[in-house]
């Protein structure tokens, strides 16, 4: 019996330590259209977590130099019954058959809606919504068939720190994943609220930095 894939995430918790007397920062980003967010990613196939997370560290900060990471942990997840997240790169085809029409391709870690099921073929419909978390209408969307041993109900994520110590502005653009996102510092007895269920990894961090609060 074939052993359903788990797609693994990763997430980076990147600390600025305050100057003396003063409280130590956490780094976060403004999604132009769903909040704050940490930096946080999917690991590629055949890539280490610990790798994973200094790439996303990099690539959604715009930085470098971290110190060696420290891994707090990680996290099992399942997506409710109704649902699925792509474990690979999968074409989506027109019908249940890989000769049809294949029209589309749905990149890894995206979560889908599973609206049924034929032939070792599950029919998805990807949905990219206007902004987060109050939605007003669908953007885009991608329906259509993917095998069903590319989707995954389970996900691990993986729960790393990096600590960095260089002189950064106050916030900063980078652009990736077709955006634009504000980075910025926040004191880490201050932080504001992040986006969907990101309040909850904070648990992660939290027996390290003791001072750690969410701002009312």
């Amino acid at each position: 019996m074939q052993t359903e894939p788990i797609l693994e995430k990763v997430t980076a918790f990147v600390i600025r330590p305050g100057a003396t007397g003063s409280m130590d920062e956490l780094l976060l980003f403004e999604h132009p259209f769903a909040g704050f967010q940490l930096p946080a990613g999917t690991v590629e196939e055949g890539e280490a977590h610990a790798a994973a997370a200094l790439r996303e560290a990099r690539e959604e900060t715009g930085l470098a130099d971290f110190e060696s990471p420290e891994f707090l942990g990680y996290d099992d997840w399942h997506v409710p019954d109704s649902q699925r997240v792509t474990a690979t790169r999968t074409t989506v085809y027109g019908r249940p058959d890989p000769h049809s029409f294949d029209w589309a391709f749905l990149p890894r870690g995206v979560r889908v809606d599973v609206l049924r099921e034929a032939d070792g073929y599950q029919h998805v419909c990807y949905t990219e919504w206007d902004r987060l978390p109050d939605s007003q209408y669908p953007t885009m969307q991608i329906t259509g068939w993917v095998p069903t041993a590319h989707l995954a109900r389970k996900l691990r994520r993986y729960f790393y720190a990096f600590t960095f110590r260089r002189e950064t502005p106050p916030s900063w653009t980078v652009a990736i994943d077709y955006h634009y996102y504000r980075l910025f510092w926040a004191r880490l007895d201050a932080l504001p609220h992040l986006i969907g269920f990101q309040d909850e990894w904070l648990r992660f961090l939290a027996p390290r930095y003791p001072a750690l609060r969410l701002a009312p």
